[in-house]
């Protein structure tokens, strides 16, 4: 039997793996017990200043991602399926698009910010 300590989520567990040869299954494991965490979560990062007002049409991050490039500023009109920005997930460029028509009234984020699925990226009017 080998014991490990594995982390999830910030916090750790201790584990115990029987290794079973046969093919036999043994009966049903004990629960893992909760091991105090070793290190504190790390601080939430301070979210993005947006430039300009946010606006009532809400372009939020289809994935989780690097910013690469931003091809809208502020005040444009854009045409649904414009490119908005560039976004890099997986080693791969996806382009953000507008949902509809409508002018680009702020751009939450900066070429070089990481972003979560759901994060605002822009916001149109």
């Amino acid at each position: 039997m080998k014991n490990y300590r594995i982390t999830v989520n910030g916090t750790a567990y201790d584990v115990a793996v029987e290794e079973v040869s046969g093919g036999s299954a043994p009966a049903a494991a004990p629960a893992p017990k909760a091991a105090p965490a070793a290190a504190p979560a790390p601080a939430a990062a301070p979210a993005p200043k947006a430039s300009g007002a946010a606006g009532s049409i809400v372009v939020s991050s289809p994935m989780p991602g690097k910013i690469l490039n931003i091809k809208s500023n502020v005040g444009a009109s854009v045409k649904r399926g414009e490119v908005i920005l560039v976004l890099e997930a997986m080693k791969m460029e996806n382009e953000v698009v507008a949902p509809e028509d409508g002018t680009v009234a702020s751009i939450n984020v900066a070429a070089g910010d990481s972003v979560e699925a759901g994060d605002t990226l822009a916001t149109l009017n």
